[in-house]
């Protein structure tokens, strides 16, 4: 059994994403902040495939600890998904310095250090995946999300360099650039905010199963030979 990390496991795409995984049957080791009861449930259906690491992968400090702690006591990490983030929604002549750093952090500086540490164990065993989520912000723009935007695009270009750098060793490194969804934050948007959003995506707007398929899709035997791409889950809102 394949083992693959993910980080924000707490709810949302995160947790759709273990759920796909264990489903998949990978062992899957989630790391978030704090064990929301929707994870807890997932565990104690399947105690031996899924695993809750508590982390803040905005401390940088503590992640080559916790990433030598996870070989010692999981074995092997065939795959990562880098999916823990922060969008502070704001104008930036507004923002407070301490939120322009923390989305910097949280969105950038720590899919780094996590993905430092872990392709060195790959590398080790000749053999990875690794996804990390990025978003249709960081090709469209998006009016108050300019430093979200620039985490993300941060993001794709990472993907690209360190797919050239790590294909040699059998290692892929991709993005899912995920657009709006059908979640309770979705819903919370005003009627007509919500209904122009709808209405940019002719396949409707995606569920977060969907964007989990496809990181899923990257981490099975069909992603053998991609690398350093971005797929896109919108509905065909950016088409």
């Amino acid at each position: 059994m394949k083992t693959i990390v993910v980080t924000g496991v707490s709810r949302g795409l995160g947790l759709s994403i273990c759920r796909r995984l264990a489903a998949d049957g990978f062992k899957v080791i989630g790391l978030s902040r704090s064990l929301s009861a929707e994870y807890r449930t997932l565990v104690g259906c399947r105690p031996e495939q899924v695993v809750f690491r508590k982390c803040d992968v905005s401390d940088l400090g503590r992640i080559p600890d916790l990433i030598r702690e996870i070989s010692r006591t999981e074995g092997p990490i065939f795959g990562l998904v880098n999916n823990a983030g922060i969008g502070l929604d704001g104008v930036l002549a507004t923002m407070h310095q301490s939120e322009i750093e923390a989305v910097v952090r949280t969105n950038l500086l720590a899919p780094i250090v996590v993905t430092k540490y872990i392709s060195r164990a790959m590398l080790s065993h000749g053999e990875g995946r690794i996804v990390n989520i990025s978003s249709i912000i960081a090709s469209t723009g998006f009016h108050g999300l300019s430093v979200y935007a620039a985490t993300k695009a941060g993001l794709e270009g990472f993907t690209r360099s360190l797919s050239r750098e790590l294909g040699k060793m059998g290692i892929t490194v991709n993005c899912v650039a995920p657009g709006y969804m059908e979640t309770e934050m979705t819903k919370g948007l005003g009627g007509d905010k919500l209904q122009m959003v709808r209405r940019r995506a002719p396949l409707g707007l995606p569920l977060p199963k969907d964007a989990a398929g496809a990181v899923a899709y990257l981490l099975g035997p069909d992603g053998a030979r991609i690398t350093g791409t971005v797929i896109t889950v919108d509905g065909g809102s950016t088409a």
